[in-house]
């Protein structure tokens, strides 16, 4: 069975727009030249897959097969395309990586400084996001890696251990919650917060957490670094939950208080997620292997 890209581009179009005259817009093409060739795709497929009625299309059940499949398709001829770009511009490969905050924060800077070092000719786009998008992300070929914490569900790939991942609260040294030895996360939430900014991926875990209380988090200041969320804990204005070596690493330097958080969720195990590692370039392979290296004897 062939596919050609323009019919694979044409039903995406039309799909998305729900109406073959928009799609046939969007594509370039006349409404005859369009509708012709869905019809072939349909003949060619053996099945219907737009139901037409008067007020557009609708996907039938293979048409959203043929959909999600389509869209897997065009998005990886684009990221060749972008690949072969670089090639051209002395780049010899390039992986896509996304990570949790902790991840991002702590682990993958010394990681990434030597895989650099090594593979001068490799790009790294890395990114910092959800568990549960990294999963996808993983899923749909959208990344090549991706490292995630907690009890995600990662059916269909590739999972190894990399390490552990915990969230503590943090205060000024005179804020009354400084004198716990440990605490739930639901009790922190009569006090103001220092936090991170919306987009990222630990400001939607603590969001996530609250709501699961039927509670909100008191934003008290949003702030896009954790230096300078650890300085403002420091003067007091509020409160914030951070990643324990950072915690750590700025107590060192500042007048902080680091409480351990009793909830289940503020401890979890970080895992490198893959879809096949034998399909990896050789570079992006190399990537997993010293990850899983850096990982080795990390998670006790």
């Amino acid at each position: 069975m062939h596919f050609d890209l323009v019919d694979l581009k044409l039903f995406t179009h039309v799909a998305e727009a729900s109406s073959l005259t928009r799609g046939a817009e969007r594509a370039h093409l006349s409404l005859p030249a369009a509708s012709t060739r869905i019809k072939n795709l349909e003949e060619q497929v053996g099945v219907k897959l737009l139901s037409r009625t008067s007020q557009g299309v609708t996907l039938t059940g293979p048409g959203e097969t043929l959909l999600a499949h389509a869209r897997r398709v065009l998005k990886q001829l684009e990221q060749l395309t972008g690949d072969l770009q670089e090639y051209s511009q002395g780049v010899k490969g390039h992986v896509r990586v996304f990570a949790n905050t902790t991840a991002m924060s702590e682990f993958l800077p010394a990681v990434l400084r030597t895989y650099l070092i090594n593979h001068p000719d490799v790009y790294v786009d890395i990114h910092e996001r959800l568990s549960p998008d990294i999963v996808r992300a993983v899923q749909d070929g959208t990344i090549d890696i991706g490292i995630v914490a907690g009890n995600v569900r990662t059916e269909g790939l590739q999972v190894l251990p990399y390490r552990r991942d915990r969230l503590v609260l943090v205060t000024a040294l005179s804020h009354p919650l400084s004198q716990a030895s440990e605490m739930a996360f639901a009790d922190t939430l009569d006090y103001d917060f220092i936090g991170p900014p919306d987009e990222s991926a630990i400001f939607s875990f603590l969001k996530r957490a609250s709501s699961d209380l039927q509670r909100t988090i008191r934003w008290r200041i949003q702030i896009g670094n954790f230096e300078a969320a650890c300085r403002m804990i420091e003067a007091n204005i509020g409160i914030g939950v951070l990643p324990e070596g950072t915690a750590r690493r700025h107590a060192q330097t500042m007048s902080l208080k680091i409480v351990p958080l009793t909830d289940e969720w503020a401890v979890r195990k970080l895992q490198i997620c893959i879809a096949d590692r034998d399909a990896l370039p050789l570079f992006a392979r190399k990537l997993v292997d010293l990850l899983v290296a850096d990982g080795i004897g990390r998670l006790e």
